[in-house]
């Protein structure tokens, strides 16, 4: 069935706080290791970034893992920490990282469409963290895990039709992306969390979002117009 419209939900900085997450693990990781071992681990991380694309926690922390093993080496670091802090992320209380109203959002959201969580991610961290914050249970399993999602919009399309799609992202360069490709079809909005949405001299190198909001809690005060056959193309503040 084609619903009126879709709401596609980030979640890194834009349902969850993911800044704190990783301030949190930056000094777990350095109480654990230690600072020289930790900024070895950051630089496996940010080459595996550059490199697959999407952030990968664990995934470094494998890497590492095999880097350790392998130069077999004395280390000021007891390598066994290594599982701690694996630990770690795979137990974090994302729940408590939720913005404000995150989930009176969600209900809103759904009082005029369907929502849907729209992310990217490695299958394993983001999985765990989508399902502890209860955001999975939120979105009764509606939830979407790409490498590069703005390249998988007609897949996006094909599982949840719609006449209109909102795209709800603190990434300036991924609205952009899903706007040129979907145009009139899409509104896409812009929360000012995060250090990608904060960066105005990194917005201003892409076009425009249709909608900015300070924060997230502010859509759960939206009027959202959406009639049954009529195409869901402007959102009026209400608050």
């Amino acid at each position: 069935m084609t619903e009126d419209a879709v709401f596609l939900l980030d979640v890194d900085n834009t349902l969850l706080d993911g800044d704190h997450l990783v301030a949190d693990l930056r000094r777990f990781i350095a109480t654990e290791i230690g600072a020289p071992a930790a900024d070895r681990y950051w630089a496996i991380f940010n080459a595996m970034l550059s490199e697959l694309g999407y952030v990968d926690y664990l995934g470094a922390l494998q890497r590492y893992r095999l880097e350790v093993e392998l130069r077999n080496d004395a280390l000021d670091f007891d390598p066994q920490h290594l599982p701690r802090i694996a630990s770690f992320l795979m137990d974090y209380p994302f729940k408590e990282r939720l913005y404000n109203r995150a989930f009176e959002v969600i209900r809103h959201l759904a009082g005029f469409g369907q929502c849907v969580i729209l992310t990217d991610g490695d299958v394993g961290l983001q999985t765990r963290k989508i399902q502890r914050a209860g955001l999975w249970d939120a979105l009764a399993g509606r939830v979407l895990i790409y490498v590069h999602k703005e390249k998988m919009l007609g897949e996006v399309a094909r599982r949840y039709p719609a006449r209109h799609y909102v795209i709800i992202d603190d990434k300036p360069g991924i609205l952009a992306a899903v706007k040129a490709i979907w145009r009139s079809r899409v509104t896409t909005v812009l929360p000012l969390q995060g250090h990608y949405a904060l960066d105005a001299a990194g917005r201003a190198g892409y076009p425009a979002p249709d909608i900015v909001i300070n924060n997230i809690g502010q859509l759960a005060d939206f009027n959202l117009p959406v009639v049954f056959g009529k195409r869901l193309d402007t959102i009026e503040y209400t608050a």
